[in-house]
Order: C-alpha cells, then structure tokens, then sequence
C-alpha cells in the first residue's frame, strides 16, 4: 500500500464506507440504478472492512482496486470520544491513504457541524480547532483539515461535500430532521422549543448522488475542493415546525416560544435525573441531538454560492423540505406505526391522499372543514400577500 499505483482506467469497481445509512444508502441506490457511469459501487459494512485494522483495509482494496472511494460513514453525534477518532478521523485519513497509494478520487461527506452560527457561511468559515469542541465536531473539523493538507502536499485528489440539516426517507435510526418529525408525530413537543427569525439550511439527501456522478466526470473542475451542498433557501425553524403541526392535524405544540435559559435548565435536570435512574439499573437516554440544543436558538445558513457557480444544476429546483414534507410523513408515520414507536398515532391526523379525495368526493364537507379553521392571524404572512 505504500508504493503508489498507476490508476487503471479499465477498472469498474467503487467503494462506498457507510453505504448502509440515510446518506450511503441513497448513493448506492443511484449508482445501481441512475448514473451513466458504467460501475459496480460496493458497500462493505464493518465485519467485512474496519476501517481502524490496517489489514483489512490491505485485503480489501488489494482485492478489488476500485476507481474512487466515497465515504459516507459517520459516527452518532453523542459518540464517546475514541468511537469519533477512529470512525471521522481515523477512517477518513486511512480511506485517503488507499486513494493516495491507486491514485483515485476520493469523495468525502462532512457536516456543517465544523462551521459557526451564522448567516451565508462560506466554506473556508470552518471553526477554529479547540480541545473544548464537542466529539463530533473536533473529529470532522480534523478530518477536513488533513484532507486539505494531504491535497497540498500529496496531491490527494479529494472533493468535500459539506452537508446542513439532511432530510429524506430510509433514515432508520431516527436523528436529526426526522427526530423533529418523530417529536411532532408522537405529541412530545407542548411548545416551541426556539424563536422566531431562526433559520438553517437543509440538505436533500436524494440530491447528493446526482452532485458525486457529476463531480466524479469532472475531476479537474472538483480536485481539491470543498462545497456546501444545501438547498439556496434556507428555512424558518418555527414555520417548518407549525407547517408539519398543519400537516398532522394537531393541537400541539401550541405557539409559545420557550427562551433558552428555560430549555437549558430542562436540560441540565433532564441529564441529572438519567444520571440518579442509571444507579438503579434504569437506563435512560437523552435524545442526542440535545447536545446541539444551542443550535435551535441561533441560525446557521450555508452559502450556496460556489455549488452555484461550479456549473453542476439541481435536476429538481423545485423541489424542498416543505414540498417534501407529504411524502416524509407517510413514509415514516407508516414505518414508526409498524415499529410500535409511536404510542399516540391516530390515522386521521395525517394522510397525504385525504383531502384530496374529499375534494374529489365531498367537496361542501372540505370546505366546510376549511371555514371552520381558525385564521386568527398569528404568523408573518407577507409572503402570501
């Protein structure tokens, strides 16, 4: 692995780490279906490559010599501190390793967690790197920072691709935006845990495949880079959540805002009180995105402007977190109810076919329901006016 090889255009083989996940598992799809690459994308899960053994990693790429590597493998946000070294750090830096030694590119999924809070933060705006800073963030902050620097002094041929908030379906493990949805579906929010005039940007992860095939066939344009991949309008945390509160027909969670220093405090006790239940033999966990509680509070929003300029064009401009909201929930209500997730689900909160078959068939009693709608105006409505 250590004398480097001439890259071989005739191989057909890509390698994609944590092909199993939300992110992983829509790139896998497109390249079995979608992309006009002619190639087999494999997705070794972690029995049959682990990425901290340094001869499992040998075996396998000396077996199959593939022509790139994407990495979409992430540990959880709540990750003790040597699972986030060895996974983002670690992982990354052997990955660019064995694209070092073949000389293939190497596709790297990182996060906005590595930025400030912000307005159009731009891709060089990355945190500085302080022993403080939380597991996941100091780990994917190294991880691209050596990516750079391997490119500078290796010429490692590498293109980041910094994601925001990611939505989309086949997220099983219930994180993130779909934690969000998950709160919502299952009642467990009562009021507004931010503020009005917060706003983050959003990912699609069904648009990330598209971008790699791109990149992939444009290698010159992409070596070296960094791209913030989000959608170019960013979204009001409040009204995305009242919109899904639309959605599902429910009476919670009213709109009251809690201020932070309350949300902390029910946090500290949250903590205090898992704490005193696991001396008991009770184990108790706190969702992990509580960590990043803060972040509710303050707006972060990534600049889409070099994706913008790089020549690479959205397939599906139209298409948003809001428009996608529909199709979210019936996934996932369908996929928590068979779960037995969701202890409060009733069926007539939320079907994305209801309305419209009463407009089909009972039209009066539509709008009827309509009219008897409270349209007290309690949201800024200057974008409908």
């Amino acid at each position: 692995m250590d004398q480097a090889h001439e890259y071989c255009p005739l191989q057909k083989h890509g390698v994609i780490i944590g092909g199993s996940g939300l992110i992983g598992g829509a790139i896998t799809n497109y390249f079995k279906t979608k992309t006009e690459l002619d190639f087999e994308l494999l997705s070794p899960n972690s029995k049959r490559l682990n990425l901290r053994d340094k001869e499992d990693i040998r075996g396998f790429f000396s077996k199959f010599r593939p022509s790139f590597i994407i990495n979409a493998a992430i540990s959880p946000i709540d990750s003790d501190p040597l699972l986030a070294y060895e996974t983002n750090y670690l992982g990354t830096i052997n990955l660019a390793k064995v694209a070092l030694a073949y000389r293939i590119p190497y596709i790297h999924i990182s996060s906005a967690s590595i930025l400030p809070m912000g307005v159009n933060l731009r891709e060089e705006d990355m945190l500085q790197l302080k022993p403080g800073l939380a597991n996941y963030r100091k780990s994917k902050l190294m991880a691209e920072r050596s990516l750079a620097f391997l490119h500078r002094t290796r010429a490692l041929d590498y293109t980041a691709i910094r994601l925001a908030v990611v939505y989309g379906k086949h997220d099983h493990k219930i994180q993130g935006f779909h934690r969000l949805l998950f709160s919502l579906a299952n009642e467990a929010m009562p009021f507004l845990l931010t503020r009005k005039g917060v706003f983050h940007s959003y990912s699609n992860a069904k648009k990330i495949p598209p971008f790699i095939d791109f990149i992939l066939q444009h290698r010159e344009q992409f070596a070296g880079e960094t791209y913030n991949f989000v959608d170019p309008e960013p979204v009001e945390l409040c009204r995305l959540i009242l919109t899904i509160k639309s959605y599902l027909q429910l009476s919670r969670p009213k709109e009251i805002y809690i201020p932070y220093a309350i949300t902390r405090s029910m946090k500290k006790s949250m903590k205090w009180l898992a704490r005193i239940l696991s001396r008991i033999g009770v184990d108790v966990r706190i969702p992990a995105e509580m960590m990043f509680m803060k972040n509710f509070y303050q707006t972060q929003t990534l600049s889409p402007e070099k994706l913008l300029r790089s020549g690479y064009r959205d397939p599906e401009p139209e298409v948003t977190v809001y428009s996608e909201i529909p199709a979210l929930l019936e996934y996932y209500l369908s996929r928590w109810e068979h779960l037995n997730l969701i202890g409060t689900y009733n069926k007539d909160f939320f079907s994305p076919k209801k309305e419209v078959n009463e407009f089909l068939s009972s039209p009066e009693q539509l709008m009827d329901t309509v009219h008897g709608l409270d349209f007290t105006p309690n949201l800024d409505l200057s974008d409908l006016l």
